[in-house]
């Protein structure tokens, strides 16, 4: 059998539920987390190794890009956070209903913009 469909090539066009952004931003920084996963480790082996190790991490870290890969690692953490606060929210029984689940996710992500600022600024200042 087969179905004459429309087919809707142009993902521009398709307009996501607030719901389904924080749930694929969930995702998303769940990867992102392994990744800089990779650099939390690669500091801490180097900083343990020697004393020289030690002082070279502190002086990479010292820079205003690795001050920008913690403010993008903190923050990643901090949506996962708060995502997975909310997933298991949801798992009991609540917010499942699509107003209350597109509004538990609008609060989600304004509250990880504000605390993403907040990071920021406790590391720059």
């Amino acid at each position: 059998m087969k179905k004459q469909r429309p087919v809707n090539l142009d993902l521009t066009t398709i307009s996501l539920p607030a719901s389904a952004k924080a749930s694929i931003l969930h995702r998303v920084t769940g990867v992102a987390m392994f990744i800089a996963l990779i650099l939390v480790v690669w500091a801490w082996a180097v900083s343990l190794s020697s004393p020289e190790g030690f002082e070279l991490v502190k002086s990479v870290m010292t820079s205003h890009f690795a001050k920008f890969l913690a403010w993008g690692t903190i923050t990643v953490l901090l949506y996962h956070l708060i995502g997975g606060i909310r997933h298991m929210i949801m798992d009991l029984g609540y917010w499942e209903e699509l107003s209350s689940g597109n509004t538990s996710a609008r609060v989600a992500i304004g509250l990880w913009v504000v605390l993403a600022v907040l990071a920021g600024g406790w590391l720059w200042f």
